[in-house]
């Protein structure tokens, strides 16, 4: 059996974000060198919908790529199960450049240390800093991010789910529960 909370209903996520590409923008002093890349998969969609914000903020476009981290997850053969392989697509340098990498939940950090493992094979860039929709605790690597929608205290038992679409209405942040 389940139990399912709705802890941000799409209001609250779209709040979120606006907040965050604020302060993005606050911290970074503009857009001048700034990219952001989403993380595969819940965070393709949050860097795509940050980098429409922060353009309409300033009025030119944001680099956005598209990160998949597969090969470097320390648990990939360990887990048994096969990944599938997703796709990267970053059509600019990185050298030189402020890096914004956004997923949808930190969690344990292992996927953050792999996506900046995987950054650097695509060039060297001048800073690297995280944004989250959801930071959730419980970390086994010392990583925190620098960006975050929400600090969602939860046990290791239940499960953080981050529910997107393209029209937005039906988003939502679920905290899942097994019994």
């Amino acid at each position: 059996m389940k139990k399912r909370k709705v802890v941000m209903d799409a209001e609250g996520i779209e709040r979120s974000l606006t907040r965050v590409a604020y302060q993005i923008l606050e911290k970074n002093k503009g857009v001048e060198d700034l990219v952001l890349i989403g993380i595969q998969t819940g965070g393709i969609l949050l860097a795509e919908r940050l980098g429409k914000k922060i353009s309409a903020i300033e009025g030119v476009p944001i680099p956005v790529g598209k990160l998949d981290i597969t090969l470097y997850r320390d648990d990939i053969m360990r887990s048994g199960k096969q990944r599938a392989l997703g796709k990267t697509d970053i059509p600019f340098s990185l050298n030189g450049r402020k890096v914004v990498l956004v997923d949808d939940v930190l969690f344990t950090g292992r996927t953050i240390r792999a996506a900046m493992d995987a950054l650097m094979d695509f060039g060297r860039p001048r800073l690297i800093e995280l944004a989250v929709l959801i930071d959730r605790g419980h970390r086994e690597i010392p990583i925190r991010a620098d960006f975050v929608g929400k600090n969602l205290p939860s046990s290791q038992s239940e499960e953080v789910l981050v529910k997107l679409s393209k029209r937005k209405t039906s988003d939502a942040v679920i905290i899942e529960e097994t019994f």
